[in-house]
């Protein structure tokens, strides 16, 4: 079968739907990747597959959805896929749509996290949800990466037989790694037993920066290494000034985008992400198998992932003084935060195996 895979950004096409990619040629389809043109198709064609580019617009601009439409349309004629698989929000609405214009046999969705379901102002809740509902209406597979969304699609009537799929990642690639610790501390200047405390995620205040820089001033003896960039088509406010105000000074370290992610959760001590809005976060799999403890925001997604007291720690969203405590209880027990992360890795291989993911995937997309 020919399959295009669609997407929003080049990063979710090379960190979300690449093993997919990978995975459904080795049943013998041709996977062709779709996304906006960034850098990071590079590492998608590098491995021979064939990768389309469209401008899909992150915002409410009916001139440029117009375009991203009529170009979809276009491709999907031109190329007559068996399947189209969409995913996000934008990118998917205006895939399945054209898909069905077109003519595409089957037309699947994933969610990666409603959209109606984080804290924003009602007028934006009800056109996500608008849009989630009517886009159920062209689709012919609807996945989600949680099961609370997919609970969510049954109950509010977008998808009454939706399916989720989890997350998954690799456990030999993820996992506790001395060698690449001392190394990589080595690399970016931190001493071999200060603590270090991560987080990977979009340079964006939904990611809960704002409280977690606010929150290090607790723990006055540790590190914040901070991985991950901008998007191009990213909105909400530039957050270089929050970061360069910190007060952390040289607690502060800025690695910006990374491919050796498994290096850097083996070299730090715990991991955070205390975001507003989380689908089925894909690093805290990632941690979770590095041996980590997680601290995370008690919201849909972290709470299907972290159990609380064992694989590490939830806190309210939002919420500074909860998340300084808890950040400061983990730094204070070494021992506690490798209990947490022996059990964390034994939880993470039970639910997340990435070969497990991707072939349950792949047998609900009929592939």
């Amino acid at each position: 079968m020919k399959v295009i895979e669609v997407t929003n950004t080049d990063f979710a096409l090379r960190q979300f739907l690449l093993p997919l990619m990978r995975a459904g040629r080795s049943r013998g389809h041709e996977m062709i990747g779709l996304a906006p043109d960034g850098p990071l198709l590079d590492a998608v064609r590098a491995e021979g597959f064939r990768v389309f580019t469209v401008p899909f617009a992150r915002r409410l601009s009916p001139v440029a959805q117009v375009a991203a439409f009529r170009a979809l349309v276009g491709l999907f004629r031109a190329e007559k896929p068996d399947l189209v698989h969409a995913n996000m929000l934008v990118s998917g609405f205006l895939a399945r749509i054209a898909a069905r214009r077109a003519g595409v046999p089957r037309i699947a969705y994933t969610n990666h996290g409603f959209h109606f379901r984080q804290p924003s102002p009602w007028p934006r809740r009800v056109a996500t949800f608008a849009a989630e509902w009517l886009g159920g209406r062209f689709t012919d597979i609807l996945l989600t990466v949680s099961a609370s969304d997919a609970l969510a699609a049954r109950r509010f009537g977008i998808a009454r037989n939706a399916e989720a799929t989890g997350n998954g990642r690799d456990p030999s690639l993820f996992c506790p790694d001395p060698k690449a610790r001392a190394q990589l501390r080595a690399e970016v200047g931190t001493p071999p037993d200060r603590l270090v405390i991560v987080i990977i995620a979009r340079l964006v205040q939904a990611k809960g920066y704002p409280e977690l820089l606010a929150a290090m001033h607790a723990l006055p003896d540790a590190e914040l290494w901070v991985v991950g960039e901008r998007l191009a088509n990213e909105h909400g406010r530039d957050l270089t000034p929050l970061f360069a105000a910190s007060g952390l000074g040289r607690r502060l370290k800025m690695l910006g985008y990374r491919e050796d992610t498994p290096a850097i959760l083996a070299a730090a001590d715990i991991f955070a992400l205390p975001s507003h809005f989380e689908g089925l976060p894909m690093v805290v799999i990632e941690a979770m198998l590095a041996g980590l403890p997680v601290v995370a925001s008690d919201i849909p997604g972290t709470r299907e992932q972290v159990l609380p007291g064992v694989t590490g720690l939830l806190v309210p969203r939002g919420k500074i003084e909860p998340l300084a405590a808890a950040l400061a209880e983990l730094a204070a027990d070494p021992a506690r935060r490798a209990a947490m992360g022996a059990a964390g890795r034994a939880h993470a291989i039970a639910r997340y195996d990435e070969a497990k993911v991707l072939a349950r995937t792949l047998d609900l997309l009929g592939l």
